[in-house]
């Protein structure tokens, strides 16, 4: 019954260990976390690098979706700036000593719009996928 709780544990710590390896944790912290010796923690790094991969993109990814809102919203409010500026400098005179600032303005507008929507990324390249997951009848799109 001891062996049966002890590999429990084990499998336990090894799980705990994947978890805050994706999270970035170093080796040091993960001795004094875990109280488990730097070489079994590479051993283990090695054995589960697939899964603790996995783990750290879920997050990113998780991140990414925050900053993709955010994004969204920032272009959004930048977009009506813009609508504003321009449909101000549509009823200015080009004579008009302010009307430079307004077209600097929009021009400025139109360059963080251009800089926070950046290029679009459908997927990885082809390299970088897995053997055992990567399929002939995936399409890489590159463009």
């Amino acid at each position: 019954m001891i062996q049966i709780h002890s590999t429990m544990k084990d499998q336990d710590t090894v799980q705990r260990f994947i978890e805050l390896r994706s999270q970035g944790w170093t080796f040091a912290r993960l001795m004094a976390e875990l109280n488990v010796t730097k070489p079994t923690l590479i051993a283990w790094s090695r054995k589960h690098q697939f899964q603790i991969q996995n783990l750290r993109a879920i997050e990113l990814e998780a991140l990414a979706d925050q900053w993709l809102a955010s994004v969204t919203d920032r272009v959004s409010a930048l977009g009506a700036q813009l609508r504003k500026v321009e449909a101000e400098i549509a009823t200015r005179d080009i004579a008009d000593l302010s009307t430079s600032h307004l077209y600097s303005m929009a021009r400025s507008l139109r360059s963080q719009i251009e800089q926070a929507t950046g290029p679009v990324q459908f997927t990885s390249p082809v390299a970088e996928i897995p053997g055992d997951e990567y399929h002939d009848q995936v399409q890489d799109w590159k463009g």
